[in-house]
């Protein structure tokens, strides 16, 4: 069966079944971000009882990002060449694993745990819708916490993850059945993957996403220490948290209409400005104040994130668009990484309103270099 022939065969799937897939695709990416938020939401709770400082913290938000920095594009490059489903059915699997295997271990060696759900993460993010995860997971896993204990959140990341595996079996091969794969002269080669990372027609738009991540790694990550520290329980942690991760969703389809308005690169750099200065002046403020510098920061971040994934499809050549994703999704998890184990190190010296301020500060720095600099002012529009 040709290529072409597979792909009709596949626009010929009745709706109702399309649909199937899909919820099943959407579930996949719900075990991803749900397994990475519901755990870093609650760090703080886990940190006092284990008697660690803040840099652990950043460090066990950090491990997790530096494993999906580089299994992200090898994901994709595997997904190009032998198809979406068998990377996501192994992902799944090891992500259960990896859950699990906090059951049985020694609560210090969480950071293990960590490690093996980032490499995971890494095999399911293509083809699914993860936002409900990042909603969910904060509220739920601060409420978990409170009522059963930091070990019943990976008891239920493992149950959500064995359902999405299951339901996984039934979707269908994305390649034909009788393809050879081996000899795709569309496959790129192991060379061309990795001349992908310099790509210079990409190039800016790594940056952006590097920085936004930077913010997003604090944000989502260091948001919850702030809020311990000033008294909130894990639900009310995870409640702000989850408001946060509301308005970066909600905000994304606006954002991409802007983007067709204005010149993207504008979009771009308003959106990482608020984004900065929201993380600035979050250690000022409490209550209702507090809810609105979250929600901005969520908006700031959330314009980025629609716009600079959507840069990527766009100049990315169309045997290299797996890759090509894999590559960006590596850029964002370094900027992820970097974020938590920065402001970890500034925060266990100095306090978390020191990290905050001087990692914001650092955000606005990077993008003033950045709107200055040629390569993103003649970025094509789209």
């Amino acid at each position: 069966m040709t290529e072409m022939s597979t792909k009709q065969d596949e626009s010929q799937l009745p709706l109702q079944l399309r649909y199937w897939y899909l919820g099943i695709l959407a579930l996949s990416g719900f075990v991803t971000s749900f397994g990475a938020h519901i755990v870093a939401t609650n760090l703080p709770a886990y940190a006092q009882a284990a008697g660690v400082g803040a840099f652990v913290i950043g460090l066990l938000i950090g491990v997790y990002d530096f494993a999906e920095l580089f299994a992200k594009p090898v994901a994709g490059f595997i997904a190009d060449r032998r198809g979406m489903k068998l990377t996501l059915l192994v992902g799944l699997g090891i992500f259960i694993f990896g859950s699990v295997l906090f059951l049985v271990i020694s609560p210090t060696l969480l950071l293990l745990v960590r490690f093996i759900q980032g490499v995971v993460a890494a095999a399911g993010i293509y083809n699914a819708i993860k936002g409900a995860g990042y909603v969910i997971a904060p509220a739920l896993g601060g409420y978990l916490v409170h009522t059963s204990g930091f070990v019943m959140l990976f008891v239920v990341s493992a149950a959500v993850g064995v359902v999405a595996l299951l339901l996984s079996l039934f979707l269908p091969g994305d390649r034909g059945e009788h393809a050879e794969l081996a000899d795709d002269d569309d496959d790129i080669s192991l060379r061309q993957f990795f001349v992908i990372f310099t790509e210079r027609r990409l190039l800016p738009v790594y940056a952006v996403i590097v920085i936004n991540m930077f913010l997003v790694g604090i944000l989502f990550g260091f948001l919850p220490v702030y809020l311990y520290a000033i008294g909130y329980t894990p639900l009310e942690s995870g409640t702000v948290v989850s408001i946060a991760t509301v308005s970066y969703l909600l905000v994304q389809p606006l954002a991409g209409n802007l983007a067709d308005r204005v010149a993207v690169q504008t979009t771009v750099i308003i959106g990482l400005l608020l984004a900065a200065l929201a993380i600035i002046a979050v250690t000022f403020t409490t209550g209702v104040p507090l809810l609105i510098t979250v929600i901005v920061a969520g908006i700031g971040i959330g314009t980025v994130w629609t716009n600079s994934d959507t840069m990527v499809s766009k100049l990315a050549t169309q045997n290299q668009l797996g890759a090509s994703i894999g590559a960006a999704q590596s850029f964002k998890e370094f900027g992820d990484m970097i974020g938590p184990l920065l402001i970890g190190a500034l925060t266990q010296f100095f306090g978390v309103r020191v990290g905050f301020v001087s990692c914001g500060v650092l955000a606005v720095l990077f993008l003033i270099a950045l709107a200055r600099s040629r390569t993103l002012t003649t970025l094509p529009q789209r």
